[in-house]
């Protein structure tokens, strides 16, 4: 394990996945009542992908997500209360209300917004990332993006000016394996998104996202390469997603058993608990006490966003400017 995982950081890590584990299966399980409004795009199954980048960020740094950003925003530090209140379309949440599942964001803790726009996060990140060049600090960006957003001119773009500037971003493709209903085996004319890398001039690391240790590992050289002026780089990771593109997708695209088995096989949490509990640095008690918080906290979360009011009729013109 790396010297920088130690006890306590190997236990928040697994909060932090469980968390968007039990936030996931919570809003699965209610958007079938039909009370929750919009749409949704759950993150289960792909933990240890954001947990594993995110841990090596601080609150300086900055990610732009995707329409699967629950994940994203758990992991880089947004409050699951208010998260769950903005998916539930109230005015209590992270954003209001006002934005819903697809567009939770929250600067106070770098997180620039889970994005409709697929692919829309690339040029957003090189902005950021600029400006930490300009201002001469350490800070970084993290650009996280789906299969289907690899073959979007946005990326190609931001990956190519991140290197001609030489910024310190990250780009970090989820290879989900499914652009909505399409596999990338069909929709990615290479075998790895990874190798595209090298066409914008960049390293290109391919990783077992279903591994939190191995996406550490990975995140943790390419996030410290960037910090020293080192530039960008692109990690694929490989990895799926346990439900729908959207809750309603009824997945007959996917074979038989297909979920069923990575449930079993490859699942990032019971990789996680076997590993660290092999040793006896980490008790199975630990892990089951740290599941009972989490299942407290988001049934706490349900209950609240329930009893919170909507927005009124008076708060829909105000957050529409910016004033400078």
């Amino acid at each position: 394990m790396s010297e920088t995982l130690n006890r306590e950081s190997l236990l928040e890590a697994y909060r932090t996945m469980r968390t968007i584990r039990e936030f996931e299966e919570r809003v699965h399980n209610d958007f079938a009542t039909g009370e929750i409004p919009g749409f949704v795009h759950l993150y289960a199954g792909e933990e240890a992908s954001a947990t594993g980048v995110c841990m090596h960020l601080t609150g300086d740094d900055y990610i732009a997500s995707t329409h699967r950003g629950h994940g994203h925003c758990i992991a880089k530090g947004v409050d699951p209360v208010g998260m769950m209140a903005e998916i539930w379309g109230k005015a209590t949440g992270t954003c209001k209300g006002k934005g819903g599942s697809m567009h939770i964001a929250d600067l106070a803790v770098g997180m620039l917004g889970a994005n409709g726009i697929v692919g829309g996060g690339g040029p957003l990140i090189c902005g950021t990332t600029l400006a930490a060049k300009i201002r001469g600090d350490r800070t970084v960006g993290v650009c996280f993006f789906g299969d289907g957003a690899s073959n979007q001119g946005t990326i190609f773009e931001a990956m190519n000016l991140a290197t001609v500037w030489n910024l310190p971003a990250i780009f970090v493709a989820e290879n989900n394996g499914y652009a909505e209903t399409t596999s990338s085996t069909w929709s990615v004319a290479c075998d790895n998104i990874a190798d595209r890398a090298s066409a914008f001039g960049m390293p290109g690391v391919i990783v077992d996202g279903f591994d939190f240790f191995a996406v550490h590992e990975a995140a943790g050289e390419a996030i410290r390469r960037a910090r020293d002026g080192g530039g960008p780089t692109l990690i694929e990771m490989k990895l799926s997603r346990y439900y729908g593109h959207f809750e309603g997708d009824q997945q007959t695209y996917r074979a038989d058993g297909e979920v069923q088995k990575l449930r079993e096989t490859k699942d990032c949490l019971l990789q996680f608990r076997k590993r660290v509990t092999a040793n006896g640095e980490i008790t199975g008690e630990q892990l089951d006490a740290i599941d009972a918080e989490v299942g407290a906290l988001i049934d706490g979360s349900v209950a609240k966003a329930k009893a919170d009011p909507k927005p009124s009729a008076a708060d829909l013109m105000t957050d529409v400017y910016v004033s400078y």
